[in-house]
């Protein structure tokens, strides 16, 4: 497939990438693919260096404990932790989220996430597929993923601020037939790009771009974001745009403006994205608020999920799914049977979440008895 460069489409005067892609431009200039390439891999050093997290704002997962059940009257082997997800079947509730990374790093992360997912029966969303949309380099997004993941879900990526720029339709179709995806992420960071130096500041006129592309698309739109959260209020509106799904991404987990401040090329915007670092929805504040402002929706929650439990709280709240990436990354990078293992004790630990709660079922665990970690009290 031939990819739309940076500098093509610049000379081209704002030329729609679909027609880009159909007439075959060249590739972009080495230093454009580069630059955004190294920042990726940044983006990756410093999550793995354990120095992106939040300094005081939490999941909000530990404000919650379940009330225990010492007789479930259940067979732990029998619990079912399956559930259907973009008309394909899961045998655990959980997506790996996207991770980034340049071009190399991409392939060989996209690779084991896809071998490791296919194996466990979970869903996968790759990084951001705007270096291979706009260059000639796959930069890691192939049919290969397709192969190796099998029948499990696949989620394209790509950030909405790229909707500025390109034919959103158009782009969305290549982003999925490049690794024959089920669904689209469209990723919200406006955080992280405002910090960002260079970021995309302009973020007026996305949300009739996002409606443009749902109403249009031949696959389902995802929304998420990517560390901050989604509030109800922004739900309700790509609801109505046409958005089915949301992620909500909340915070917790990576903080993107900790990140940006790391990568800040002066003291000046250090200390700007620096006082951004506890930005954002706790996830579990936004599970719950969206499962009441969306009820038909179907909502995942990731940002900063730890562990089954984490997840099992989550699916109470009222999310349908659990995405982690951070949590995950080292092992993706250890490789495949470090991922497939974490994987597993994972979903073994939901498992016993379940079984401990007297729920045979993920749509009996929704109702099991969810206390108020400080008073005791049963939340509702």
């Amino acid at each position: 497939m031939a990819r739309m460069s940076i500098g093509s489409r610049k000379k081209q005067g704002g030329m729609k990438l679909g027609a880009a892609l159909a007439a075959g431009i060249a590739e972009p200039p080495a230093v454009l693919d580069s630059e955004i390439a190294r920042r990726k891999t940044e983006h990756i050093d410093i999550v793995m260096s354990g120095n992106a997290g939040f300094e005081q704002l939490s999941t909000g997962f530990e404000r919650y404990r379940f009330e225990h059940c010492a007789l479930p009257e259940l067979d732990l082997d029998a619990v079912d932790i399956s559930t259907t997800f973009l008309s394909r079947r899961l045998r655990a509730p959980f997506i790996i989220s996207s991770m980034t990374g340049g071009p190399v790093l991409a392939q060989r992360i996209n690779l084991t996430i896809a071998e490791a997912a296919g194996i466990c029966g979970i869903g996968f969303a790759v990084g951001s597929q705007r270096i291979a949309l706009e260059g000639a380099a796959a930069a890691g997004f192939g049919r290969d993923l397709r192969r190796l993941a099998g029948p499990v879900p696949i989620m394209a990526n790509f950030g909405a601020a790229q909707l500025k720029e390109w034919d959103g339709p158009s782009a969305g179709e290549a982003a999925i037939e490049m690794i024959d995806a089920d669904a689209l992420i469209i990723h919200l960071n406006p955080l992280q790009e405002a910090v960002q130096a260079g970021g995309d500041r302009d973020w007026s006129s996305l949300l009739s771009r996002i409606e443009a592309l749902a109403r249009r698309l031949s696959r389902p739109v995802i929304v998420k974001e990517v560390g901050s959260g989604i509030s109800a209020a922004v739900a309700r509106q790509l609801c109505n745009a046409g958005v089915s799904i949301i992620d909500v991404a909340g915070a917790g987990g990576t903080s993107w403006a900790a990140v940006e401040s790391q990568r800040a090329p002066g003291p000046r915007e250090r200390r700007i994205a620096a006082a951004f670092h506890d930005w954002g929805i706790p996830t579990s504040e936004a599970v719950a608020s969206l499962r009441t402002a969306c009820p038909g929706t179907t909502i995942i929650a990731s940002g900063g999920m730890r562990n089954g439990i984490d997840a099992a709280k989550a699916i109470r709240l009222g999310a349908d799914l659990v995405g982690q990436a951070a949590t995950l990354l080292p092992a993706a990078l250890d490789g495949t049977e470090a991922l497939i293992e974490e994987i597993a004790i994972q979903t073994e630990q939901l498992r016993i979440a379940c079984f401990c709660t007297g729920s045979a079922s993920l749509a009996t665990l929704r109702s099991a008895t969810l206390l108020d970690a400080a008073t005791g009290k049963a939340t509702t």
